[in-house]
C-alpha cells in the first residue's frame, strides 16, 4: 500500500487553515492516483504554495506523481 507523509510548516503560512488546504489537496491528489507503485512518499510544500490556486496546486501535484511513476 502507498503511503504519503505531510510536511507543511509554518513558514508556508502562519495561518492553519491555509496550510490544512494545502494538505487536503496533496492527499486528494494522491488518492486519486491508481498507477503509483506501493512506496512510502514524503510531500514538503514550500512557501509559494500558499499562494497558488486549487487549481495550480492539482496540476503541479499531478505532474509530481507522474514523475515518480515515469522513474520506475
Amino acid at each position: 500500500m502507498a503511503r504519503v507523509g505531510l510536511m507543511v510548516s509554518k513558514k508556508v503560512h502562519k495561518s492553519a487553515v491555509k496550510r490544512n488546504r494545502i494538505k487536503r489537496l496533496i492527499r486528494e491528489t494522491f488518492r486519486t492516483q491508481s498507477n503509483l507503485r506501493m512506496a512510502d512518499y514524503v510531500v514538503m510544500a514550500k512557501p509559494g504554495a500558499a499562494q497558488a490556486s486549487n487549481q495550480q496546486l492539482n496540476s503541479s501535484l499531478n505532474q509530481l506523481w507522474q514523475q515518480t511513476e515515469n522513474r520506475r
